[in-house]
């Protein structure tokens, strides 16, 4: 076979390899969600800070080392979900005792609106948080007066994972949270996220003699 034809060969089954890969890929079907309970079924639970929380924006971190929340455990069967993960309401977390790196600022946290979190079963079993528009907003005095608020234009989803346990442990590790910051010097204007990090004991509040689990 002649230089020419051979190259057009090899050329040829490439491009066919290349399709074909092409056409796998995108013919490969997402992973599906597998089954999640959470119980007790309708039990009211607390998620206490353990340790501090930490919230950082540009060249700013602020540490808070008081933070609760509270919600319940859907009623069966809403506990359930065959093919994803379960979701619940909580109550805006509240955040104080809370410390800048700035030297002469003080940091003040409100949240509102309807937060949720909901919990996948797997290996890890993962957690995500709703912060709902707006949600979050930080406030500084002193030396510099900036407002850094939280999920400024939609509701943002935090990455985090759930341990079981007594308590069980519901844990945030460098979580990106969309945020606009606004002020004066010393404020980290051109931040558009935050890096988020906190620890939460979750407790059954209905009967502590229980623990809030996560399974298939």
């Amino acid at each position: 076979m002649s230089r020419t034809r051979t190259a057009l060969a090899l050329g040829t089954a490439a491009a066919g390899a290349i399709a074909l890969a092409s056409v796998t890929a995108s013919a490969a079907p997402a992973p599906v969600a597998g089954s999640t309970t959470v119980t007790p079924a309708g039990h009211d639970f607390k998620a206490v800070l353990s340790g501090k929380a930490t919230l950082k924006a540009g060249s700013v971190t602020v540490t808070c080392t008081v933070s609760v929340s509270t919600g319940t455990v859907p009623a069966a069967p809403g506990n359930n979900n065959p093919a994803g993960p379960v979701s619940s309401p909580i109550s805006p977390p509240t955040y104080s005792s809370c410390t800048s790196s700035m030297p002469g600022v003080t940091p003040t946290v409100t949240t509102s609106g309807a937060w949720a979190v909901s919990m996948q079963d797997g290996s890890p079993i993962t957690a995500t948080m709703t912060v709902p528009t707006g949600g979050l907003v930080l406030k500084t005095t002193g030396l510099a007066s900036c407002t850094v608020t939280a999920a400024p234009t939609a509701p943002a989803n935090v990455a985090g994972t759930w341990a079981n346990g007594s308590p069980s442990s519901l844990t945030f590790t460098n979580a990106s949270v969309p945020v606009k910051v606004t002020g004066g010097f010393g404020c980290p204007t051109s931040a558009t996220a935050s890096v988020f990090n906190a620890v939460y004991k979750v407790s059954d509040v209905t009967d502590p003699t229980q623990d809030i689990t996560v399974g298939p």
